[in-house]
């Protein structure tokens, strides 16, 4: 294993967006990078501008879904830059699905696949080894859309809760390890993934200071946390609604592009 005189940050997705938000924040905190996605070409161009030396980031080309894959990309990291300090299983897609449609099954199936067992295969390289070390921080982005599903984003709701329910089953699982899980669920911020969104997005937030509190969460090792806190208390409004309520809000609101929309 390598040693480094640095902490270590694990990031998936980290091409745009969150992902690469994260990646500004950790690496301006002192920390080293391993960056991980399928466009490495946009995390190369990324580093170049921001100037980050070649030693202070790893990047690694990956679909966290595949799960062989993303095992002997993590045995690669801790080979040449050491066991990460923080891991944050970011990446991931959302589309819009009619369960009507044959097609969006198979879009259904991806999401899950990308979003839920990308979301384990990125942690499971390091699991043995952090616990054996006492400390680390796995960190699973969730989203607000995980608290109720909204109709047209089943796909997406029902993985985010998933990311939920799976952190808080890994939370209780590592407790007596000294490794923290977290799990950040963001509202709605201002990236390539919501900019085509077809409906008002209240308290919409720059990517760049949601990585700002992110981070703060991170290093404090709290268990939960929905980002920006004006969403978080929408989220326990909305999950105290009767159904019959929330029913009849969200009918009629726009719904999320399906692949292949305009």
């Amino acid at each position: 294993m390598a040693a480094n005189p640095r902490p270590l940050a694990f990031i998936t997705g980290a091409s745009s967006g969150i992902g690469q938000a994260l990646a500004g924040r950790f690496y301006d905190a002192g920390y080293d990078l391993a960056l991980v996605a399928r466009r490495t070409g946009e995390i190369e161009a990324w580093v170049a501008r921001r100037g980050i030396a070649a030693d202070r980031c790893g990047i690694y080309g990956a679909d966290v879904a595949q799960i062989d894959a993303m095992a002997e990309l993590g045995a690669r990291c801790v080979a040449a830059q050491g066991l990460p300090d923080v891991v944050i299983a970011n990446a991931g897609i959302s589309v819009g699905i009619d369960t009507a449609d044959r097609g969006d099954l198979d879009v259904l199936a991806q999401t899950f696949a990308i979003n839920n067992v990308g979301l384990a295969a990125t942690f499971h390289p390091f699991v043995t080894a952090m616990a054996a070390r006492g400390s680390g921080r796995l960190v699973g982005i969730g989203s607000v859309a995980a608290i109720r599903g909204l109709p047209g984003h089943g796909a997406y709701c029902a993985s985010k809760a998933g990311v939920v329910a799976y952190c808080e089953s890994l939370r209780g699982e590592l407790r007596a390890s000294g490794v923290k899980v977290v799990t950040i669920c963001p509202g709605y911020i201002d990236t390539p993934l919501t900019q085509g969104n077809r409906y008002g997005m209240p308290f919409l937030m720059r990517a760049d200071d949601f990585a700002d509190q992110a981070f703060r969460t991170i290093e404090a090792g709290r268990s939960y946390r929905v980002i920006p806190w004006q969403m978080g208390v929408v989220a326990k409004l909305m999950r105290l609604l009767p159904n019959a309520v929330f029913d009849r809000a969200v009918q009629g609101r726009g719904r999320k592009k399906r692949r292949g929309d305009d």
